[in-house]
């Protein structure tokens, strides 16, 4: 990734060094070495680096995530276990790399886009598509922290709208879900969309459809409990028109190591810092399932496995620790994976929906991927699932827990699942700053000085800007 966004980088620059050069001398005041139109696939490039890597971090300083569904505890602080999320202003640093260093790269290679050559206009509308495609996956993910946010007119200070007021989530779950059939109708499958810049899937827009369809997916879900018609027609729609069908479409990328990194190998090795260490609840639970994959991800003491205790100070040495398997340099970032796919085929078939198959076959088929993604032998994985079959009495249950764990390295998604299926049931740390373990994230505080008017009314609006206030979607 290194190379490809130096040569990206380089060749916008030679660009407009070019182009300077047929100007007149009132362009002499002008400075080809901070170019103001950098092309569309160097911000798509840099958007993708942005999202992938915050989204993903396990820095104290973020969304926390990890902290929220108690997979990592601590061993040198304990406020963020204790979800203290004001000291180190995790809601204004998330917010602001998701709308400032995601959204607004790809509005504005958007924007560039339309003056750029292209071969054909097919080329150039498969190149629309992608950057409408990953700002949707950013929008979904703020709408699934925040709840009510500014979105429809969001992105738009040019126009001298630098308070946009914020938007019912319900209503941008509508609108969401209708830019995904409208995008998806636009792409050309065969043509390419950009064959470079995009560090995902090279342009591959059959790929782009099917992650597409597979966000329209989990909206879908997530409305299982709120709009069941909606929920029901829109999760069928999505698994008909194809939605990610192995690990080769998933929505992941592979970090090059270097300057970047992936994001755990930052914060864990290094940093040279030892500050995390997985929870008790991950590791009794995979103990006592006898799970294979816990060889593949973490470290044992004296032959045992033995987790920190979430919300508590914990010593580094004499607990296990997460592998080189998550840890490795070049290790990719998945933000939505084939697994979860499975699962969420899984959940939608329990739920009576038409997808293609039985709930308990899309569950073993989620345990199996997951299992040889993560260097699990077919004996050890058929083994595991002759123990752990799928429970149709308490589906939410069985599909919850196992995809918990299968989501382990891939918070957010894991987030998701457990405020969907409300399994498993997290325990309230004893010294929590809050009454209740997070639901969504507070909004940033800088809003209440930027936008205060909008943001207290959206607080109002959802019910107290609190973690604790669920989500609309979040009704048990």
């Amino acid at each position: 990734m290194k190379k490809i966004l130096n040569k990206l980088i380089i060749g916008a620059l030679a660009a407009v060094s070019l182009t300077s050069c047929q100007r007149d001398l009132l362009s002499l005041n002008e400075d080809p070495k901070h170019p103001s139109v950098l092309p569309s696939s160097t911000l798509l490039a840099m958007g993708q680096q942005q999202y992938f890597y915050y989204t993903s971090t396990g820095s104290v300083n973020f969304n926390n995530y990890r902290f929220f569904v108690q997979q990592w505890a601590e061993t040198t602080y304990t406020d963020e276990t204790n979800y203290d999320l004001v000291t180190r202003n995790q809601p204004r640093n998330n917010w602001n790399r998701m709308y400032v260093y995601s959204l607004n790269n790809y509005q504005t290679a958007k924007k560039n886009l339309p003056m750029e050559a292209v071969d054909t206009e097919a080329e150039r509308t498969n190149r629309m598509a992608t950057l409408e495609i990953s700002q949707i996956a950013v929008w979904e993910n703020l709408v699934d922290t925040y709840g009510n946010i500014p979105y429809f007119g969001a992105l738009q200070a040019e126009t001298g709208n630098y308070a946009p007021k914020y938007d019912d989530a319900k209503a941008i779950y509508t609108d969401l879900l209708a830019r995904i059939n409208a995008v998806n109708a636009t792409i050309t499958e065969g043509t390419v969309g950009y064959s470079s810049g995009d560090l995902v899937y090279g342009g591959n827009m059959t790929k782009w459809k099917h992650f597409a369809n597979s966000i329209k997916l989990r909206l879908a879900l997530n409305l299982a409990d709120t709009d069941a018609a909606t929920s029901k027609s829109a999760a069928e729609a999505a698994v008909a028109a194809g939605v990610i069908a192995s690990n080769d479409e998933a929505y992941s990328l592979k970090f090059p190591g270097g300057t970047y990194s992936n994001p755990l190998y930052d914060d864990l090795v290094a940093s040279g810092r030892n500050d995390f260490v997985p929870t008790e609840l991950v590791i009794n639970k995979m103990s006592a399932n006898a799970d294979p994959r816990m060889a593949t991800w973490f470290t044992k003491v004296d032959g045992q496995y033995v987790g920190g205790v979430f919300g508590s100070l914990n010593p580094f040495n004499g607990k296990s620790h997460m592998s080189s398997f998550f840890l490795a340099p070049t290790a990719p970032v998945n933000l939505l994976s084939y697994e979860e796919v499975l699962f969420m085929k899984a959940e939608a078939a329990a739920r009576g929906y038409s997808v293609g198959g039985t709930a308990a076959t899309f569950y073993a088929a989620a345990i199996n991927a997951s299992m040889a993604l993560n260097n699990v032998s077919t004996a050890d994985a058929a083994t595991y699932l002759a123990a752990h079959p799928y429970d149709a009495v308490n589906w939410k249950k069985s599909i919850g827990e196992e995809a918990y764990i299968a989501m382990f390295n891939k918070p957010f998604a894991a987030w998701l699942f457990a405020r969907r299926l409300d399994n498993p049931v997290f325990v309230n740390p004893p010294n929590s700053k809050l009454d209740g373990v997070p639901v969504r994230m507070p909004y940033s505080d800088q809003e209440y000085v930027l936008n205060k008017i909008n943001v207290t009314a959206a607080a109002t609006a959802i019910g107290g800007d609190k973690a604790t206030t669920k989500l609309f979607w979040d009704k048990f």
